[in-house]
């Protein structure tokens, strides 16, 4: 009669977080700074239909990297929470501390089960405050422990040596414009040491601009405004404001 398999506990913990940390190592990079007027994603993403960026409420925005199924179904399931919870109760009463535990629970469940393997993800929800001292930025990674970041983080390929090199860099008063040039230099930087190009077509950007008149305060960055700020303009005219409204109606899915 053959001796049963075993493994330990532990062992098989290891396991699933080796696992689970390979999957996301194999995917882009995506970075997040604050900067004086509000919070900054930057990710890279050739795709213009399969966002990594989403908006999940007023004040609050869902990044994420990883496979694209997995952190797709866990936005819609965040995106839900909240708009029954501002329903039922208030719009203040939706928080992103209040959605990274949500998000904690979930990953951690799956995490622990033996039924199912680890999801493959790393999230980060941010929610962008009055002033920047009330900003707040949490880091969920694959096991659903929550981090609170501040300034800038990295998630994602080569996050380590993106978030050296950011936080060797970044300053809290930077403008958009700084903010988004030393993101994509960070992202630009391969695991070699060495750089690469990317242009505007290969990322997705967006901003959580606590300077909005309006009361949702998430915005995609596009086009001809996303090429003037790599290329040194650190203002977004007031026209591109207004015509990318129509986009902006648009990101609040499910």
């Amino acid at each position: 009669m053959s001796t049963p398999f075993y493994v330990s506990p532990q062992q098989a913990m290891a396991d699933r977080a080796e696992y689970a940390r390979k999957g996301i190592a194999r995917g882009r990079s995506l970075v997040v700074l604050q900067y004086a007027d509000g919070i900054v994603f930057v990710a890279e993403n050739p795709s213009r239909a399969l966002h990594k960026v989403s908006e999940i409420y007023d004040r609050i925005a869902f990044a994420a990297t990883g496979k694209y199924n997995e952190y797709e179904s866990l936005r819609i399931g965040g995106t839900r929470y909240a708009d029954l919870r501002g329903y039922t109760y208030d719009r203040e009463d939706v928080t992103a501390r209040g959605l990274a535990n949500l998000y904690a629970q979930t990953l951690g469940n799956i995490f622990s089960s033996a039924a199912e393997k680890p999801y493959e993800v790393e999230l980060l929800v941010a929610e962008v405050g009055e002033t920047p001292a009330d900003d707040e930025i949490y880091r969920l990674p694959h096991d659903g422990s929550i981090i609170d970041e501040h300034g800038s983080v990295a998630v994602g390929g080569n996050s380590d040596q993106i978030g050296s090199y950011l936080g060797q860099r970044h300053r809290d008063d930077m403008n958009l414009g700084e903010a988004l040039r030393l993101a994509v230099e960070s992202l630009t930087r391969d695991t070699n040491g060495g750089e690469r190009e990317l242009t505007a077509d290969q990322l997705e950007v967006a901003v959580l601009d606590r300077k909005r008149s309006q009361q949702r305060k998430f915005k995609r960055v596009l086009g001809g405004q996303l090429s003037r700020l790599l290329e040194g303009d650190g203002s977004a005219p007031a026209s591109e404001e207004s015509s990318e409204s129509a986009e902006d109606s648009s990101d609040a899915e499910e």
